[in-house]
């Protein structure tokens, strides 16, 4: 049985059908990557809608491609090399996963247009919670400002992350995707240098959720807003480049 579930929904777009599936519980990591593999082979074979899977994992870290073993501080938990972009991050309880699978052969064959859309999905979710949440030039991801925790020493303001951004393109077809906080354990980050962007005064930069900012929403108020913002910014055709990338 494949430890993808049944989608709950299905999006119908400009450039075919698009699933939209929500495990319960947690998923180990590598069922998880086995069956994005296996769906990305169905999806450019034409044998399997594109899909975004929401998802937790149990408390793990994964390495990007550009991850630095000095980075590893403390291997707590399972780490996992993966084939995505980036660097070391966490994945845990209360983390909303997103994993993309859609077919930018079909979309537009542009990567980091993509990422973009992908960073602007987050940012127009989280602006319905009310938080102001910005891209940054050289750091994928999402950011918020964090002036509750003091002025920067550095030139800088104190900003944190709330999401991070890992993709990998197989024949066109993306996979693996985003990380959302909504209310893991923080401290759990404490064993890496998340994404290597260390929290000091020249970098003054660190982690942070929904609940760390002061609101108590859960899994399913998240993924309701995910899904209403969907159409709005991922799922346009991304010759349509309506993002600023630095």
């Amino acid at each position: 049985m494949t430890v993808i579930p049944a989608p709950s929904r299905q999006l119908e777009t400009a450039d075919g059908p698009v699933d939209w599936a929500v495990s319960d519980g947690l998923v180990p990591y590598a069922e998880a990557l086995a069956a994005m593999e296996a769906r990305v082979a169905a999806i450019r074979a034409g044998t399997a809608p594109e899909l975004i899977w929401l998802l937790q994992h149990p408390p793990l870290y994964t390495a990007g491609t550009s991850a630095k073993p000095q980075d590893l501080l403390d291997a707590r938990f399972p780490v996992h090399a993966t084939g995505r972009g980036g660097q070391y991050t966490y994945h845990g309880p209360g983390q909303r996963i997103a994993y993309v699978m859609l077919d930018l052969a079909k979309r537009g064959r542009d990567l980091r247009n993509f990422v973009c859309r992908m960073e602007d999905w987050v940012i127009d979710s989280l602006g319905q919670f009310g938080i102001r949440a910005e891209r940054r030039p050289g750091r994928v991801g999402v950011w918020v400002s964090r002036p509750d925790k003091g002025p920067s020493q550095g030139a800088a303001g104190r900003e944190d992350k709330i999401a991070a951004i890992g993709v990998r393109v197989r024949h066109w077809v993306t996979y693996h995707g985003l990380s959302l906080n909504v209310e893991p354990d923080l401290r759990h980050y404490s064993g890496i240098v998340p994404c290597g962007i260390h929290d000091d005064a020249a970098t003054p930069f660190g982690v942070t959720s929904l609940v760390d900012l002061g609101l108590p929403v859960s899994l399913n108020d998240v993924d309701t807003i995910l899904f209403s913002m969907l159409s709005g910014s991922l799922l346009e055709r991304l010759d349509n480049n309506r993002c600023s990338v630095d």
